[in-house]
């Protein structure tokens, strides 16, 4: 490619604006393009960059944690959407949470303030010429038009999956006579707003919430309904057996109120500990609103408002916003793009995101990275990169451009998306049987790699 040559961005969410940054950050010149506000997606609500349509947390912020490994690595290789989430974010105990408008709208300003990002709010419904170095980072809401020309292209069908987001309600709505702040085992601040059940009140609301109406499929969704397992709807987890929320993300244990008496009395505990507890937590800097944590639901909004304030503390709960679920589309990567991110049939086109089949953020972030930085490097007539195995990046970035690696991990006759996990890395050279030292020895080979990269890159 020519020293000039110009790279298109499609999609501005987690990794098109980190791939539009990067590049731009290498000295090439970039058109970002986006849909919204023209073109509404089924779970965006704002027209700003690296909106966070599920969650407002990134996972554990500990690098001996898979997630957390992975955001270390991203902010070791300078990653944009990473400072900002760290800029921005709340208190979420062990947890890398944000402020989720004040994070999408400080990208949105420092992509839109570069001197070699052109920003096109307009959709794309076609993939550019292919002679045009691209990003494809249209994430699991790519529009219908490119989603069938991506197929044309590929020759490959759609996969999907169906994803779906918790309930946001105002905090001064919550009522601290039965509610109480605490992070489990007491680690760190109390971060979390914790709504304890007994057994009674547990039993009706399971009873309720299996009943409970949902927003209705289309028929060709019925045919295909699939959920991505790390994400489960609510209602769900609930049908799947009376205990499985209790062992989920209603699980009671290390959670104790001080106005129940003494901690430390083990026959006290006994008697007062909570059956099961729905933790909320923080949406804002403010602590004005609050997600319901692992609260995913397809339900329609009366039934949320009437079965959600059964919860003991939030009979009176205020919904600033209902869960929603929506359809996400990815590729079946394997068959298509090599460990560069580039697709085996056009190495001008580069994918990124969720789109590839990573799950998770921070994963996203990492794939526009890469790609990003690869779409650079092309542009400059440069030699594209991939990073080591042994580091998070570079396990996903294996993952999905390896058909043999992904359907013997998943043990699994189809692709499936992954999100960010030790169990994508080689092994030691000298095996470690304590799991919490062999997750920090997976960290330190994985950060040495980074290290190393950066000299060299």
């Amino acid at each position: 490619m020519k020293e000039d040559s110009s790279v298109i961005v499609i999609g501005a969410g987690l990794a098109g604006s980190e791939a539009a940054w990067q590049i731009a950050n290498a000295g090439v010149k970039v058109t970002l393009f986006e849909m919204r506000p023209k073109k509404k997606s089924p779970a965006h609500h704002s027209s700003d960059f690296a909106e966070l349509v599920c969650s407002n947390s990134f996972g554990a912020l500990s690098s001996d944690r898979a997630a957390g490994l992975l955001q270390e690595e991203l902010r070791k290789l300078k990653s944009i959407v990473i400072a900002k989430a760290d800029q921005h974010s709340v208190p979420a105990g062990g947890a890398l949470a944000v402020d989720r408008s004040q994070f999408s709208q400080s990208i949105t300003n420092e992509l839109s303030s570069h001197p070699l990002i052109e920003i096109k709010r307009e959709e794309c419904s076609c993939l550019p010429k292919p002679n045009q170095i691209t990003v494809l980072a249209t994430g699991p809401l790519t529009s219908e038009s490119l989603a069938e020309d991506i197929k044309e292209f590929t020759g490959e069908q759609e996969c999907h999956f169906f994803d779906a987001a918790s309930p946001i309600i105002t905090g001064e709505s919550i009522d601290f006579s039965t509610a109480f702040r605490a992070s489990r085992y007491d680690k760190g601040d109390a971060d979390y707003v914790n709504c304890p059940m007994n057994e009674e009140s547990y039993l009706n609301f399971h009873s309720e919430l299996i009943k409970a109406e949902q927003t209705k499929l289309k028929d060709f969704e019925k045919e295909s309904a699939l959920f991505f397992e790390g994400c489960l709807p609510i209602e769900e987890l609930a049908q799947r057996g009376i205990e499985t929320m209790r062992f989920g993300p209603l699980k009671p244990i290390g959670l104790w109120d001080p106005r129940w008496g003494d901690v430390n009395d083990k026959s006290l505990r006994m008697l007062k500990r909570a059956h099961a507890v729905v933790q909320l937590r923080q949406e804002d800097k403010a602590g004005q609103l609050w997600n319901l944590v692992g609260f995913q639901t397809n339900l329609k909004w009366g039934e949320q408002k009437r079965v959600f304030r059964m919860i003991p503390g939030l009979s009176e709960a205020e919904f600033i916003r209902f869960g929603v679920m929506h359809r996400n589309t990815f590729l079946e990567s394997p068959k298509l793009i090599e460990p560069s991110l580039q697709f085996i049939k056009r190495k001008t086109l580069f994918a990124a995101g969720q789109l590839t089949g990573t799950e998770g953020y921070a994963a996203a972030i990492a794939g526009g990275w890469l790609a990003g930085t690869n779409a650079a490097l092309l542009a400059k007539g440069l030699n594209t990169i991939t990073l080591p195995s042994s580091t998070m990046i570079g396990a996903l970035t294996n993952f999905v451009s390896n058909s043999q690696a992904s359907l013997r991990i998943q043990n699994k006759k189809s692709f499936q998306p992954m999100p960010a996990n030790f169990g994508l890395l080689p092994e030691l050279d000298n095996k470690v049987k304590n799991k919490r030292e062999r997750y920090k020895r997976y960290r330190d080979r994985a950060l040495e790699q980074i290290q190393q990269l950066k000299e060299t890159f």
